[in-house]
């Protein structure tokens, strides 16, 4: 079954006009070197999927401080960012556009592997109910140290470097990662940000963080470059929320004043979605909650978004197991069926070696025939 048409026209981006309107959801893959530096299997697993009419990228750490885990790249260092070089170059030979998606782990980081002088932090000194993959296996997370208000500048400065290194590195710009329980998440919740000072205490502050981080970043290197990632609601990493709508709607708010090229929002499911639609004045990305995890089902899921005026649908499953998903769904093939084996950290076993069409027809015609 083929994918509906509407998915498969063009838009625009920011400054970027994307053939479709898929977009490669940034999913954990955990292959970058010791150091944080992505690897020549990265750039290689990134080109395979260039059909996308975006990719973004894994969460990158903007400091070694605000590493998620063991293979997590980084881009704060000439290292790392000659690697996301690599990895632009080899996409844009491909044809394809690229965001890389900044992020600090905030209290999700984890001693272990941190370097021996830094220790997680967060809006306050409260640790999270929840276990953090490390080299020793899944550990309970650590109670942070509160980040003082210099130390909350210096953070947003490092956002605003990684975005800097990023557009040196000749990738198509950075998506600011405030969801899924990380350091920009922790100062939106009530629950982790007991502040009573000007990054928290009312709505205000503990949007503050968020707001001053996108302003700065797209100062630095242009909003057309700019996206922001939110899922409200979203109790990942021991996060609450007690009023999301009116957290959500003042964050929109804001920003609508000076927008970056797109907000990208994991599905609520509630009628916050069509608010956030309704006051958000650029480009749309919408990761939807579907509980059949069938990518026909997810299709089905992505036209209903787009009917609603999302302009990039994010796929993340799908595209983990088939690199040309969009050519799959557009003529209605057979989909690759992801393994479990290489989700995160490995070899190519389970993360460049899945085939595409081409390669199943070259597989099925044989070897080729030679005269004498």
């Amino acid at each position: 079954m083929a994918a509906p048409a509407e998915l498969f026209l063009s838009t625009q981006l920011g400054a970027l006009t994307v053939p479709n309107r898929f977009a490669m959801a940034p999913m954990t893959r955990s292959r970058a070197a010791e150091d944080g530096t992505p690897t020549p299997l990265m750039a290689e697993y990134y080109a395979q999927r260039a059909t996308a009419g975006l990719l973004i990228t894994e969460g990158t750490h903007t400091t070694a401080a605000g590493r998620i885990g063991p293979g997590a790249p980084g881009l704060h260092t000439d290292e790392q960012q000659r690697g996301w070089a690599r990895v632009a170059d080899d996409v844009h030979a491909q044809g394809g556009r690229i965001f890389v998606q900044l992020m600090h782990a905030g209290r999700l980081a984890h001693p272990s592997f941190l370097p021996e002088d830094l220790h997680p932090v967060g809006p306050s000194a409260l640790p999270a109910r929840a276990l953090v993959y490390t080299p020793d296996g899944t550990l309970p997370a650590v109670t942070p140290h509160e980040l003082t208000a210099v130390q909350i500048e210096q953070v947003i400065d490092e956002f605003v470097q990684a975005a800097e290194r990023a557009v040196a590195a000749g990738l198509d710009g950075v998506e600011i990662h405030a969801a899924n329980g990380y350091l920009l998440h922790q100062f939106l919740a009530d629950n982790t940000n007991l502040r009573t000072d000007a990054w928290g205490g009312t709505v205000t502050g503990r949007i503050r963080l968020i707001i001053e981080t996108v302003r700065a970043v797209a100062a630095a290197i242009g909003p057309d470059r700019v996206g922001l990632r939110i899922s409200p609601g979203n109790g990942f990493g021991d996060l609450y929320e007690h009023s999301p709508d009116e957290t959500y709607t003042a964050l929109v708010h804001e920003l609508a004043h000076d927008p970056v090229a797109y907000l990208h929002l994991n599905e609520t499911g509630t009628d916050l979605d069509p608010e956030i639609r309704k006051l958000w004045p650029t480009a749309l990305v919408v990761t939807p909650t579907v509980a059949d995890p069938d990518d026909i089902a997810k299709t089905r899921a992505a036209a209903g978004w787009l009917a609603r005026g999302a302009d990039l649908v994010a796929f993340g499953r799908g595209f983990i197991a088939n690199p040309d998903l969009v050519e799959r769904l557009r003529t209605g093939a057979p989909l690759n069926t992801p393994i479990s084996v290489g989700f995160y950290g490995g070899d190519r076993h389970g993360y460049t070696d899945y085939p595409t069409l081409v390669d199943e027809q070259l597989a099925s015609s044989g070897p080729s025939e030679t005269s004498p």
